[in-house]
């Protein structure tokens, strides 16, 4: 059961792909769900809002997230790429986003981090959230940034957050690498409501991941959090066989976590 305990809820980067796969399940934990992206994205619904934003725009940022009560943050660039838009997207716009939930007195907050933050840890190891990050690109190294600074305002200004690596969340895993990392959506809708509801969140590291029988994460730092995936990867495994080849176990992609992350770039802002 999902129980709204937030009256008013921001959504940033409601155009992106998870952006809109949450958009309606987000629905059923709020009275008002306000959607923010850089540019317009469609009709509005009766109990749907929508601030537009650029995230690295301090003031858009900060009229954004006036009077929520809580905020799920998909905003920023997703995908490895030159640092420019990395830095104004993730950096500067993550600083932003705080600044305003500070300001405005927003308490909670789900901050949409990555694998790629440990993206260098190898496949044939577990992790835990206590792991040090080990950044597979300049992405990682934002997201990175990203679980530091939300700890700082933790710290300092008492705003709970959970910081959520997500893994693969798509229909269906792609290819192998994604039977250890796939996280359905009505799993990742389930994960963001455990740390929506949660009585006590702190400052907690997740990993985004469904109940697949192979995996590289180990969640039980974030047992508080009430987290209980139904959905797995192993259904698909004897497809995903099927329509892919034998992995090159000297090929760094299949190596370590962050699979094709690892050999990404270098590019020219």
């Amino acid at each position: 059961m999902t129980i709204k305990v937030h009256k008013k809820l921001l959504l940033t980067g409601a155009a992106g792909g998870l952006g809109k796969a949450l958009r309606e399940r987000l629905k059923a934990n709020c009275s008002v769900l306000r959607l923010s992206d850089v540019q317009a994205f469609g009709d509005v619904a009766a109990n749907e809002e929508v601030v537009l934003a650029d995230l690295a725009d301090a003031a858009a940022v900060h009229a954004m997230v006036q009077g929520v009560d809580a905020i799920v943050h998909l905003g920023g660039v997703s995908v490895e790429g030159p640092f420019g838009p990395i830095l104004q997207a993730n950096i500067l716009g993550v600083y932003n986003l705080y600044e305003a939930a500070r300001k405005h007195g927003v308490k909670r907050v789900v901050f949409a981090s990555s694998n790629h933050v440990t993206g260098y840890y190898r496949q044939s190891e577990t992790i835990s959230a206590d792991a040090p990050p080990r950044p597979d690109g300049l992405y990682g190294v934002s997201k990175a940034f990203g679980e530091d600074l939300s700890r700082f305002y933790f710290d300092r200004y008492g705003i709970e957050t959970a910081c959520v690596r997500i893994g693969s969340s798509f229909p269906e895993p792609k290819d192998r690498r994604m039977l250890a990392t796939w996280l359905s959506f009505d799993d990742l809708h389930r994960l963001i409501t455990a740390c929506l509801t949660t009585p006590v969140l702190g400052h907690s590291i997740v990993f985004g991941v469904s109940d697949n029988a192979v995996t590289w994460w180990d969640n039980s730092r974030a047992r508080h959090i009430g987290y209980a995936p139904k959905d797995s990867s192993d259904i698909f495994r004897e497809a995903v066989y099927a329509r892919t080849p034998e992995p090159d176990l000297t090929d760094p992609v299949v190596q370590f976590q962050g699979g094709g992350f690892v050999k990404a770039g270098p590019f020219a802002d």
